[in-house]
């Protein structure tokens, strides 16, 4: 799904189109998930959207997918990898596995902002049968700083969306850090201007 695509089904279905963008892109749904979240950020600068419900139903939708993806590998367990497998993931299966095996539950939080990865990870928790309230907490709280921050990202920046895009799929993690910076200070400044005129 192209990008024009994507903001045409946004304008169509509204709120509901973030959400289940997000909630099936567990599932395999043909469009990054940052792609998805710049968008919502960005027909909300433009007013299309109300930005609070806007962002609301796009934090659900991350939430559901995560949810979706620990339910699945605590249900299915090998099942599910058989089927990564098959479908070319791989070396981003091995990825997740290492990063599992590595860094533990902290692995929810740094895999967030690797595509694919963060698809991965939580079939991998869930098969592990690491307990929901663990998963949830880690899980929902980085997936709401991520949410946050490319929302944010989108509403500044959103005539940019697929190169920054681009290049969140090429450094991963990397991007994630500079992006949460940068968003976190953009903000801040705005914010901070904001007050100063308001004087």
């Amino acid at each position: 799904m192209e990008l024009h695509e994507l903001l045409s089904y946004i304008e169509q279905y509204g709120y509901w189109a973030l959400f289940f963008c997000l909630w099936l892109g567990i599932v395999g749904m043909p469009i990054p998930d940052e792609m998805i979240v710049m968008s919502g950020g960005f027909v909300s600068s433009l007013g299309i959207l109300n930005v609070i419900p806007a962002f609301v139903l796009t934090y659900l939708g991350v939430v559901s997918g995560l949810s979706l993806g620990y339910i699945l590998g605590k249900v299915f367990g090998t099942k599910v990898l058989d089927k990564l497998m098959k479908k070319k993931k791989a070396k981003y299966l091995l990825k997740s596995q290492q990063m599992v095996g590595k860094y533990g539950h902290y692995a929810l939080v740094t895999s967030y902002f690797i595509p694919v990865v963060r698809h991965i990870v939580p079939y991998l928790v869930g098969m592990n049968n690491m307990s929901f309230k663990t998963y949830a907490l880690y899980s929902y709280t980085t997936g709401f700083v991520w949410t946050l921050v490319y929302f944010v990202l989108g509403s500044l920046f959103g005539q940019h969306i697929e190169s920054i895009v681009a290049v969140a799929i090429k450094y991963g993690a990397y991007f994630g850090g500079i992006v949460f910076v940068v968003v976190s200070g953009a903000y801040l400044y705005k914010q901070r201007r904001n007050t100063v005129m308001s004087k």
